[in-house]
């Protein structure tokens, strides 16, 4: 089960950075094309309309954003200093490594319940009840967004998926650190698709990277 989530959250956080990337080259083609004066060609590409990519752009990389945070926590690729947790005692360092983890993880789920609450007050609760049959009174159908004319509940859903992803991330990683004491580290020398078993050639990149970085 935990391998198909890493599987997906990995497919998800790849589908929108590549598709928006996608679309995002085709509205730039678009735009700079359509001023060429070409009859025929120039009146069909004025004809489309893209008003709507960058719009949807900004939902995908937002959407990106929350889920690839939680991939960070899983992969431990997240920015951080820790030159004075190093410094310390080990039974301090574990204290404070499960202080942090802790930490972020009442942080995250604080965020995403307040996200999934405000989600539900701004039209989701109005969509469910028209789902499921249930008179739905008063309740406001919710706004739209400006140019694709979504339900803003749907886009602002990234908050509380994302925030309580991330959040379970986090006791993951801390269950596995109280277990065995390792925390996940991202090797900057690894290149997936390569033979793991190459310390030779791990060697050569990882040296280049502290080259870079010197």
């Amino acid at each position: 089960m935990l391998k198909f989530l890493d599987h997906l959250e990995e497919w998800i956080i790849t589908f929108l950075i590549g598709a928006a990337t996608v679309i995002i080259f085709f509205a730039v083609l678009h735009r700079y094309t359509s001023t060429l004066p070409i009859p025929i060609l120039q009146d069909w590409l004025i004809g489309l309309n893209f008003g709507w990519a960058q719009e949807l752009c900004i939902y995908m990389f937002v959407w990106m954003a929350k889920f690839g945070a939680a991939y960070g926590v899983r992969s431990g690729i997240h920015v951080g200093v820790d030159v004075l947790v190093n410094r310390l005692p080990k039974d301090w360092r574990k204290k404070a490594v499960l202080l942090a983890l802790f930490g972020g993880a009442i942080f995250t789920g604080i965020i995403g319940t307040l996200g999934a609450r405000f989600v539900w007050e701004n039209g989701m609760h109005y969509f469910v009840y028209t789902l499921f049959g249930i008179a739905t009174g008063t309740l406001p159908h919710g706004p739209t967004t400006p140019d694709l004319e979504w339900p803003t509940w749907f886009v602002y859903s990234a908050v509380p998926m994302g925030s309580y992803l991330m959040c379970f991330r986090f006791l993951q990683v801390s269950w596995i650190f109280i277990r065995f004491g390792d925390l996940p580290q991202h090797n900057q020398a690894h290149v997936d698709g390569l033979d793991d078993e190459d310390p030779v050639f791990e060697a050569e990149i990882l040296k280049e990277v502290r080259n870079e970085h010197s």
